[in-house]
């Protein structure tokens, strides 16, 4: 199939839990999910916030080291904080300390979904400033755009991280989200390999259902099996120097109603055979 890494995004398994639902929590255990992913052949896991609280409660963090070791997931991925360019979020405390003791390679934060306006040296200082935490327990900080929030695309992100200028800091690029911003590959080939923390491989139909978040959220398609032009968007982040490990977000109706395994096996099977 491939060579490459591939890490299963907390999506990818969380069963039937919706985004921005009251409670985002996956009804399933973690070693239920982990235990899946690492069967298809992830050696990469995320885990969302309410997750990993639950999680720790139940296993602490050296057991949820234990589960991941004993599944070969080595690539951690830990979202989402929100609001840090306030000068910071609830989260950061908890999600910093996991990162440190789960050897976490990255963690994720988002823009402001309100599209309320920005002020870019604010951001920027804000955003460094994290980054320096996060480098500071050996992992790196990446800004997820969304085309509905105050930062739309690739080029946004970019004013940002840049504007930071700082090592730990950098980009999550998630394909549906460049797609439904309309960026071509070749723009994505441009982007600086030393900016990319992330990248996040799903597909879609061609015609947005919905408001932008209902049609993330609710019909996304396995990798291959929607108009996206993948091979293209591959090639692009390959030019950066990219080399994975590659993500597999998929978020749809469909997919929460699969049982885990069959999911992250679907997930799996369906990227890598656009990476081989």
């Amino acid at each position: 199939m491939t060579t490459e890494e591939l890490l299963a995004t907390c999506w990818t398994t969380a069963g039937a839990a919706v985004p921005g639902s009251e409670d985002e929590r996956s009804p399933l255990s973690l070693r239920e999910r982990v235990e899946a992913a690492g069967a298809a052949g992830f050696t990469g896991f995320g885990l969302l916030y309410p997750d990993l609280v639950e999680a720790e409660r139940t296993y602490g963090l050296a057991g949820i080291r234990s589960i991941f070791e004993d599944n070969r997931i080595r690539h951690i991925e830990l979202e989402f904080i929100t609001d840090w360019w306030n000068g910071g979020s609830r989260h950061t405390a908890v999600v910093l300390k996991a990162a440190e003791a789960l050897g976490a390679r990255h963690i994720k934060v988002g823009p402001d979904v309100e599209d309320r306006p920005w002020d870019i040296d604010s951001w920027a200082r804000e955003f460094a400033a994290l980054a320096a935490q996060a480098g500071g327990v050996g992992a790196r900080l990446g800004v997820e755009f969304l085309p509905w929030s105050n930062l739309k695309t690739v080029h946004d992100g970019l004013r940002l991280v840049e504007a930071a200028d700082h090592p730990a800091g950098g980009l999550i690029i998630d394909v549906w989200h460049t797609e439904r911003a309309g960026t071509a590959p070749a723009e994505l080939a441009k982007v600086p390999g030393a900016y990319i923390v992330g990248v996040e491989l799903d597909d879609a139909d061609a015609q947005v259902v919905g408001t932008l978040f209902e049609d993330t959220v609710r019909r996304r398609r396995l990798c291959g099996e929607g108009s996206f032009d993948l091979t293209g968007i591959i090639t692009a982040l390959r030019a950066t120097g990219w080399s994975g490990p590659w993500g597999v977000e998929i978020l749809s109706d469909e997919h929460r109603a699969l049982p885990v395994r069959e999911a992250a096996e679907a997930a799996y099977r369906s990227a890598a055979a656009l990476l081989g």
